[in-house]
């Protein structure tokens, strides 16, 4: 593992609590709308549209460029003011490019920087801000650590 390790990412992120979630998809997959969505429910905005990612010792730490932090683009209404929330741990990534077929999914996995991130597939999910959040408040009930 290459220790100082950085990228530059399309995608956003927000906080809930102290826990990243690091939202990626295709441009028009609904990146923001999912990060506006959770900021109604309480998270807050770390990045929109390029998420600057950093390794640490204790795993992926998501950062925003200057130029953009506190701002989010809500598609045809423009760019909103939210309030910037610094670096953050990142928990976990959902994928909204990648359709998730099972109803009961193994758990996936998004490597970065030689880190293992939770990964949800979530293109098309409704209401998937909320199942996010708690995703993130509570994390996901593993029969093998049983």
């Amino acid at each position: 593992m290459v220790e100082d390790a950085e990228t530059l990412l399309h995608g956003c992120c927000v906080a809930w609590q102290g826990r990243g979630l690091l939202i990626l998809g295709a441009s028009g997959s609904g990146k923001s709308t999912l990060a506006v969505e959770m900021m109604a429910f309480g998270a807050a905005l770390v990045a929109d549209d390029r998420v600057l990612l950093r390794q640490t010792g204790g795993g992926l730490v998501a950062d925003c460029p200057e130029s953009i932090r506190g701002r989010i683009e809500a598609r045809r209404v423009g760019i909103l003011n939210a309030d910037p929330h610094g670096p953050v741990l990142l928990a976990l990534a959902v994928d909204l490019s990648r359709p998730e077929p099972q109803r009961l999914p193994d758990h996936h996995k998004l490597d970065l920087l030689g880190h293992a991130l939770p990964l949800v597939l979530g293109q098309g999910r409704d209401h998937l801000a909320p199942v996010l959040l708690q995703y993130l408040k509570a994390g996901r009930w593993d029969p093998e650590a049983t």
